[in-house]
């Protein structure tokens, strides 16, 4: 029995897509980002009372130095703030907050 080429190509195809299918998956990406989101889900509350308690206490921390910043001479309600990125940064040194801490 004489085999054509289409005959020899058909059957490389499905040995092919066989062969992908079956074969491992590997990649050249790390793992370190679903490893680092699967480490912060554990971390992260598993209740409802305690996602609500990490919400309240994340609130309240972000409110203290909002009027931290605020007694300190930072208004975040003025319009026309031509020069923004200074005052802020004015008010954090003023009261002692780090930049990016609130991030």
């Amino acid at each position: 029995m004489k085999a054509t080429f289409a005959g020899k190509f058909a059957v490389s195809l499905i040995v092919a897509a066989f062969g992908v299918s079956v074969a491992p998956a590997s990649f050249a990406q790390d793992n370190s980002k679903t490893v680092a989101t699967t480490d912060a889900m554990q971390a992260a509350p598993s209740t409802k009372v305690q996602r609500q308690a990490a919400r309240k206490e994340a609130r309240a921390k972000k409110n203290a130095e909002l009027k931290k910043l605020e007694d300190a001479g930072y208004n975040p309600a003025k319009r026309d703030d031509s020069n923004y990125p200074q005052d802020i940064q004015n008010a954090q040194k003023k009261a002692g907050i780090r930049q990016g801490a609130s991030q």
